[in-house]
């Protein structure tokens, strides 16, 4: 039997482990931040749904698992169901959920954020347009300037003082994300949502210390990963989600996104998420497969930073090719989990790699490796 025929077949590049700091990570399949608009008291606290919807996932053989869009102050949420990290009481719910994730084998990772100008709208099921009233439990918006996203009311520019006490809400959020138990903190800095608004030209027309040049506009952020950073310690890993474009003339870019990544890799951020847009209505995104992969590898090459791609990425050949060719790092998968909680188990078996995270309790219904239909 000659040497090649007897090795090992070689692990698929979406299973191979990863180390970011102190933390290894066991797959490339990874699950994004999922809005659940589900918290049922209105206090910011995660429950059973949140620890199924996530655990699921976990247990589904996904190497990371990133909790919703998670709110730093009560303003800070898009509806008033978001989950929130600015009290102890969230904190002790997360650790409930933090220990079942990694029961699993998974790591966990929380996205901190301030939704901004997009803040106070309707819970998604409601499908009601325009922001929520204040007199039905609404509530007054920040942003950069007093700009408002179209369809929403205006909202109040942040003084000095505000934008200081964003930055200090971060960090205590970051503090409570580490005794909750969570692997790694990922900071918000996409979609429209308030670190964006001050990334953007289109939505910051300060003229102060937080705004115009570019250094001013990436002030916030970099603060903000500056804080996390001293809070978390030097083991944990931090991630930075970006929205690499506003695909609108004059916005946002992939040349600034990589220019900011840079900064803030400096500073200790470890990884970047990269998405697009958010900032701006009615644009034209030229949708389809993995159409935003190509700004994820820009980004990461241009920065020479690690990033994960997303965005219509919904089968594992795709999603390894992307790993293999070191166009990503990782791949996350966001509506694709969601339609199939075990979708890293299936992909292991479809690229035959290694199945050993299937959970003792289903592996009567594992398929032999390379035999057996899914």
């Amino acid at each position: 039997m000659s040497a090649e025929s007897s090795s090992a077949p070689e692990t698929p590049a979406l299973f191979r482990p990863i180390t970011i700091r102190g933390l290894e990570i066991r797959n490339r399949v990874w699950v994004p931040p999922l809005c659940q608009y589900s918290v049922t008291e209105l206090d910011g606290v995660p429950h059973d749904w949140h620890l199924v919807h996530l655990g699921a996932m976990a247990a589904g053989g996904a190497g990371l698992v990133i909790a919703e869009a998670t709110a730093v102050t009560p303003e800070g949420r898009i509806s008033d169901h978001d989950t929130g990290l600015w009290n102890d009481r969230q904190a002790e719910a997360w650790a409930r959920i933090t220990r079942f994730i990694r029961s699993q084998g998974a790591a966990s990772g929380i996205q901190l954020a301030h939704a901004g100008r997009k803040a106070s709208v309707w819970q998604e099921h409601l499908r009601r347009p325009g922001s929520q009233p204040l007199e039905e439990g609404g509530w007054s918006t920040l942003a950069p300037s007093a700009i408002a996203f179209e369809g929403l009311r205006e909202p109040v520019a942040l003084d000095e003082d505000g934008i200081l006490a964003i930055i200090e809400a971060f960090r205590l959020a970051a503090r409570r994300a580490v005794a909750s138990g969570f692997d790694l903190v990922e900071v918000h800095a996409a979609h429209g949502y308030l670190v964006h608004e001050f990334l953007s030209p289109l939505s910051n027309l300060r003229e102060d210390r937080w705004g115009g040049p570019l250094e001013n506009r990436a002030r916030l952020l970099l603060e903000i990963v500056r804080a996390v950073r001293a809070e978390i310690g030097e083991r944990m890993p931090l991630f930075v989600r970006f929205s690499a474009t506003d695909w609108a003339p004059g916005g946002w870019d992939e040349e600034q996104t990589a220019t900011v990544a840079r900064c803030a890799a400096e500073l200790g951020a470890d990884f970047f998420d990269i998405s697009t847009g958010g900032l701006v209505r009615d644009v034209r995104i030229p949708v389809g497969p993995a159409y935003q992969a190509a700004h994820a590898e820009f980004v990461g090459g241009r920065a020479g930073v690690s990033v994960s791609a997303v965005g219509r990425i919904t089968t594992p050949a795709q999603a390894e090719e992307l790993v293999a060719s070191g166009a990503a790092d990782a791949v996350m998968f966001g509506k694709a989990m969601m339609r199939d909680p075990h979708f890293a188990m299936r992909a292991a078996h479809e690229l035959g790699a290694d199945t050993s995270m299937w959970p003792l309790q289903y592996l009567r219904a594992r398929p032999a490796l390379n035999d057996g239909e899914w």
